[in-house]
């Protein structure tokens, strides 16, 4: 009886073991997918689009803005001796001539001419900034860093101030363009050759020597508007911008994620029901930080790769800052 008892035991025992084995033996760790698997997927979507960007900005005493060339071509700046007083009109600064035409460039009314921004019968391209001008009075000026460069160069249609504690919301007019400038310049008047005695043969007092303004110091990318004149200022004070750059409706979009480029031509990658991916071009419209609009290039029937066809991030090198 005590060896069957114990051979019965041995024998649980080894069925005990050989099970915790069979399990412990099946249970395996779960494996990587395949390098270049498609994991993630989306299709386009339609819906409205607003291109609202929120700014931080300060106000300013006589701030500095920029104004463009209308063309490509060769600038030539007026020769006017240099003056503080605000423009009481639009004031022509500078032409800028294509196959001999001509157009002309202006600061707009209360403002004073800062500085040139390139040298004189330099080749310029359309939109570039090639004179600064100084907002007589206060203004508001925000900074804009490089996340936002591309979702706010284009034209502004419209702005909305809110002062920290203080007025808003109000309505607050773009001033000039918006891009980072170089620092501008103010030449010497030329020489005036008027003639030392007057018609009568009396001595004329030569004119007193102008001071010449050291010109407009160079910004970072920013965005420099105006209040209404009923809302009141405090230089320093803190604002909030709300910058509308453009609208659309029932357009194309994607994820931001799933797009290589924010503006203009870009590039997606779309997926195969084999799961292969091929990268495909598509122009870009507005975008709202997380969807952009895709104007051609697909016909919304696609199953388009998240993330898409982006250039990985460099590796530190050594030697070199990670």
């Amino acid at each position: 009886m005590r060896r069957q008892r114990a051979g019965a035991v041995t024998a649980a025992a080894v069925l005990l073991l050989a099970g915790c084995t069979s399990e412990q033996e099946t249970a395996q760790t779960p494996g990587l997918e395949e390098r270049g698997t498609v994991l993630t997927t989306v299709k386009a979507e339609r819906q409205d689009l607003t291109n609202k960007i929120s700014l931080a900005g300060k106000v300013a005493i006589d701030p500095v803005f920029g104004v463009v060339a209308p063309i490509g071509g060769e600038v030539r700046y007026v020769q006017r001796k240099p003056s503080a007083k605000p423009a009481e009109e639009a004031l022509w600064v500078a032409t800028v001539w294509k196959n001999g035409q001509p157009r002309e460039v202006v600061i707009p009314k209360g403002s004073i001419m800062a500085g040139r921004l390139m040298e004189d019968r330099s080749t310029v391209a359309k939109g570039m900034p090639i004179v600064s001008a100084r907002h007589s009075g206060y203004g508001i000026v925000a900074n804009i860093d490089s996340a936002q460069a591309y979702r706010i160069s284009g034209a502004v249609s419209s702005v909305t101030g809110q002062i920290k504690n203080g007025p808003g919301p109000f309505k607050c007019k773009p001033k000039g363009t918006i891009a980072a400038l170089p620092a501008g310049t103010i030449p010497e008047p030329p020489p005036t050759t008027a003639p030392t005695t007057s018609p009568s043969g009396a001595p004329v007092q030569p004119e007193q020597p102008v001071d010449v303004p050291e010109g407009s110091e160079a910004t970072g990318l920013q965005l420099v508007c105006t209040p209404p004149p009923t809302v009141t200022l405090i230089n320093g004070a803190e604002v909030t911008l709300e910058v509308v750059t453009g609208k659309a409706e029932d357009v194309m979009v994607l994820p931001v994620e799933a797009v290589a480029g924010t503006q203009g031509k870009g590039k997606v990658d779309v997926v195969d029901e084999n799961q292969n991916r091929k990268t495909v071009d598509v122009t870009l419209g507005l975008t709202d930080g997380k969807v952009i609009e895709i104007k051609k290039g697909l016909t919304g029937e696609e199953t388009i790769a998240i993330p898409g066809p982006n250039l990985p991030t460099a590796e530190a090198q050594p030697g070199q800052p990670g």
